[in-house]
């Protein structure tokens, strides 16, 4: 049969990237306490397109994709990447994943369970010179103004906040203990399932530590920094975003460490 995507473009225009996007199928990804967990994700993967190529064969994006499915640990979708790359004749291959990593979440007096969907995301360059990895992790937490507190007779305002970083790793680490360091430099963490006695311990645990958007960021800055994982993060950075329960507007803060 003809096929059009081989046959030679004259326009002399290179294209940077092509390929398939919201490709959504299930997966399975590392998980600490199962080894694995079965999860949907959205893929994005391209390559460069050298600007003598008509096309690119989409299809063949599927069928690798479909080979790594079943197992997407962090060193597989970079080869995963690097088999796009080879068998597509490209330069360069680039992907994302974009997955909820689902926890099941204990409640802090009752013991309750629930379970807990931490949106996460693999984003991935390479080439034959280079190899680029970088997860990214979003943690709902709860905050408690400090400033609130101090100028109160009683009370003070929280909210819930969401605090997400993103890491540049070469060495293997767990996303459930990114999140449990996360949600201990909040005022308090978030929970799915909660009783009466489990309100009440959160409601006071968030007024005993009042944490600005700026204290949380500082604060996980220095638990990246001080990571317990397999090699430290060359770059990451972390922002934190408060939904603000009494401003008309959210309170955020930024930083970044390393080199990209």
């Amino acid at each position: 049969m003809i096929d059009i995507q081989n046959e030679e473009d004259k326009r002399d225009v290179p294209l940077q990237k092509v390929g398939v996007k919201g490709l959504r199928y299930p997966v399975k990804v590392l998980d600490k306490r199962r080894k694995m967990q079965t999860t949907t994700a959205v893929a994005d993967l391209f390559v460069n397109l050298p600007h003598h190529f008509k096309g690119t064969h989409m299809s063949r994006f599927i069928e690798i994709f479909h080979e790594y499915h079943s197992d997407l640990s962090m060193k597989r979708f970079l080869a995963m990447l690097d088999e796009v790359r080879i068998k597509l004749d490209a330069e360069r291959a680039f992907g994302t994943l974009s997955f909820p990593f689902f926890l099941e979440k204990s409640a802090p007096v009752s013991g309750q369970s629930g379970m807990m969907a931490y949106d996460c995301s693999y984003e991935g360059l390479v080439s034959a010179h280079e190899h680029e990895f970088f997860v990214s992790i979003a943690v709902p937490v709860t905050t408690l103004c400090p400033c609130s507190k101090a100028i109160s007779t009683y009370g003070a305002h929280n909210q819930r906040g969401i605090v997400r970083v993103k890491l540049r790793n070469t060495g293997l680490f767990w996303i459930e203990d990114v999140i449990s360091m996360i949600e201990s430099c909040a005022s308090c963490g978030v929970y799915s399932l909660l009783k009466r006695e489990d309100e009440k311990y959160v409601t006071e645990q968030a007024y005993n530590n009042p944490r600005f958007v700026e204290d949380v960021v500082r604060e996980v800055y220095l638990g990246l920094q001080n990571f317990p994982s397999e090699k430290p993060f060359i770059w990451f950075s972390v922002e934190a975003e408060n939904f603000e329960s009494i401003h008309y507007h959210n309170a955020y803060a930024y930083t970044e460490s390393g080199e990209r």
